[in-house]
């Protein structure tokens, strides 16, 4: 039996992720750590948690731990990774691994020398329609790709607020939250590497103390094709999109950029329109959660590797930086 430690009460693991872990045979759920011991046993009781630990040492030095899924605030990743590395557990994080490329290298190559599964939770790369686009892409049926436009535009609930809103120190904001997954799934559906960027931030009425709730931009790719990009807090009234756009026809995704296995996908080349439904749309989370534990087991790999959120961060920071620069910038994984 593989036991999970759950490093953070959130509410992703409430509603994703520990039905995705609980099925997996032979895995379960061994206890919780939260940086409030009120909540952290709240949420045990709630979950039906062994034990929820006092110290996330106390977590770690658990026997029946052997993995561990980190979904704390962003700034708090890296250290607590690191922890549970050192301490020989498998880590699944939530994205961003750390708020700099040097501190998400670091867990990379410490998971290396531990000889542990070090992975990132991108769920994106997990939904049936993006792997069918990727598979479409592959197989030539676009021809060569020219463009790629990503709508992940959404209104986020109050539930979902808090520190992604009004806490910069914390790594809050939409590019960390948002244009990380737009990073990772472009990567992921094209197999190409962003290689610059040209962004701009807007706070436009979630966003507290300019903090940025909205980003628009551009990436070009090794390929040469660009992604254009629309990641948002505050927009309420369209549906997510992913389109790939390429010299033999085009495929074209609606309300495919969330954490549920929905959407639609149409592929258009010349003069007509098909849709495509042969795709499975099961759950991400428990195909994430399957794919690492088959790594942990040595029969496999995890869907998104440590590296594959190293580019999302690099893609993301340097967001940033072109934002707060007015320039393009490099996108670099080298610290």
């Amino acid at each position: 039996m593989t036991g999970w430690g759950l490093i953070g009460a959130s509410n992703i693991a409430r509603q994703y992720m520990i039905a995705a872990i609980r099925a997996q045979p032979g895995h379960r759920i061994a206890g919780v750590f939260s940086s409030n011991p009120d909540r952290g046993a709240a949420f045990a009781r709630e979950q039906g948690i062994p034990r929820a630990a006092a110290t996330l040492d106390d977590l770690l030095a658990d026997p029946a731990v052997g993995c561990v899924y980190i979904s704390t605030t962003n700034e708090q990743h890296h250290d607590q990774a690191m922890a549970a590395i050192k301490a020989g557990k498998h880590v699944l994080c939530e994205k961003p691994l750390a708020l700099d490329l040097r501190g998400a290298r670091e867990m990379i190559e410490t998971s290396r020398a531990a000889g542990v599964v070090f992975a990132t939770n991108h769920h994106l790369r997990n939904a049936g329609l993006h792997r069918r686009m990727r598979d479409l892409v592959r197989e030539g049926a676009l021809g060569q790709v020219l463009a790629v436009r990503v709508f992940h535009a959404v209104h986020l609930p109050p539930a979902l607020q808090g520190w992604r809103v009004n806490n910069a120190a914390a790594g809050g904001g939409v590019v960390l939250d948002i244009t990380v997954h737009d990073a990772d799934t472009v990567r992921f559906v094209l197999g190409d590497d962003p290689v610059d960027v040209t962004a701009f931030l807007a706070s436009q009425g979630m966003g507290a103390e300019g903090l940025a709730d909205g980003v628009m931009g551009v990436m070009r790719m090794h390929s040469g094709a660009l992604v254009q990009f629309h990641d948002a807090f505050t927009v309420a009234h369209v549906p997510t999109g992913f389109e790939v756009i390429g010299s033999d026809g085009a495929l074209v995704a609606r309300n495919c950029m969330t954490q549920n296995p929905v959407g639609e996908l149409t592929l258009r080349r010349d003069g007509t329109e098909t849709l495509i439904d042969d795709f499975d749309r099961g759950d991400l989370y428990t195909r994430s959660v399957a794919n690492f534990a088959a790594a942990v087991a040595g029969t496999g790999q995890p869907s998104a590797s440590g590296e594959d959120g190293l580019w999302s961060l690099a893609t993301a920071l340097a967001v940033q930086q072109s934002a707060e620069s007015g320039c393009a910038v490099p996108v670099s994984i080298d610290p």
